[in-house]
């Protein structure tokens, strides 16, 4: 099989330096990390297309279909990758359980290119409320679940064809933790997968009762004060990688739409808002999110005064060159949103839905 993803074989190490402190977080030390030099068909200045997935699969239609959905990607010959942002299952009446996570990790294995996929909120935040049938689980332990059966070697993505990715686990100390948060380069673009999840980046409340072992693991509190500024640091890393390379453009992928008013609550992704649009504007080239979630697909420009969705953070700042693509998933259409990047493009990024049933 052509591997249109194919990276050379040769690795190059380099070093990359420290962070430094920052007001959302402690210095984030970082170790020599390894780049990895694509080939000619990857390398910047040439066309490029990924598959982005979400919120799949919800209930037993869904699961069965999903080794079809899978075959359908690996069919399209354009698709280099897939990236996934979370909701790996239904958000009630569907355990959250080791097995169930196992038997889902195994179908996204097949796929042939490289898989990148960032934990969503019924995974882990979900877990804990008797209402939804999911059983009753420690939050905390779901997420450490997540990594231990997701990430099992950190600095890698998963499919068939793994390729080595950067990972927050070589910043060491308590960034560590976060091997889900991973950062490349393809088609000299930035790509950045960061731990942004639903359920108000989770701070809707746990409630009770807590499962037997809630004491054995973080708290909530706990929990988001640490990812918070993990994924603050991550985010202006990205930035800088992408200001440093002269990139074209940047590709931020999370679980939450930080923009869906169905929501009670969106204050808990004020910061990230705050944060990417500051940068956006700074970096003044093309940057495009990938958000789940609320499952409708939607192609907007948040960050501009004329979106309805402007105001829905306090201080949000101007950067028209933002553009966010939110996938379809739950029960709607099954479907992937090919993504191209084309330096020939004055817009760097162009997208299309492609519908499976």
């Amino acid at each position: 099989m052509p591997l249109r993803f194919r990276l050379a074989a040769t690795l190059a190490a380099v070093t990359v330096f420290g962070l430094g402190c920052t007001a959302d977080g402690p210095t984030a030390a970082r170790a020599p990390l390894t780049a990895v030099r694509a080939t000619q068909d990857d390398a910047a200045g040439s066309a490029y297309s990924f598959a982005v997935i979400g919120d799949m699969p919800y209930g037993q239609l869904k699961f069965d279909s999903l080794p079809g959905f899978i075959q359908f990607i690996n069919s399209d010959p354009a698709v280099r990758m897939t990236i996934h942002v979370g909701d790996i299952k239904a958000g009630s009446k569907a355990p959250c359980t080791d097995q169930l996570f196992q038997s889902t990790k195994a179908m996204y294995d097949a796929l042939q290119r490289p898989f990148v996929y960032t934990p969503g909120d019924n995974e882990w935040t979900d877990c804990h409320q008797p209402i939804k049938s999911n059983g009753v689980f420690t939050p905390t332990e779901r997420l450490a679940a997540i990594r231990r059966l997701f990430f099992p070697v950190p600095g890698w993505t998963l499919g068939a064809t793994r390729v080595p990715v950067h990972s927050m686990k070589d910043w060491g100390g308590s960034y560590a933790q976060f091997v889900e948060n991973v950062w490349f380069t393809q088609a000299g673009v930035i790509f950045a997968a960061v731990n942004i999840t639903g359920s108000n980046d989770d701070l809707a409340p746990w409630g009770t009762p807590l499962a037997p072992d809630a004491a054995l693991w973080p708290s909530q509190a706990a929990e988001r004060a640490a990812r918070l500024p993990a994924n603050v640091d991550l985010i202006k890393r990205a930035f800088q990688e992408a200001t440093a390379a002269n990139a074209p453009g940047i590709v931020l992928a999370f679980q939450a739409d930080m923009w869906d008013p169905a929501e009670p609550s969106l204050a808990g992704f004020d910061r990230y808002v705050q944060v990417i649009g500051t940068l956006a504007r700074q970096f003044g080239k093309p940057v495009l999110l990938l958000e789940g979630d609320s499952h409708v697909f939607r192609a907007d420009q948040p960050f501009t005064p004329q979106s309805p969705f402007f105001g829905l953070h306090r201080e949000t700042p101007i950067a028209p060159n933002v553009t966010r693509l939110v996938v379809s998933g739950s029960g709607n259409r099954t479907s992937y949103i090919r993504v191209t990047i084309d330096p020939a493009n004055p817009a760097l990024f162009s997208w299309v839905e492609v519908p499976y049933l």
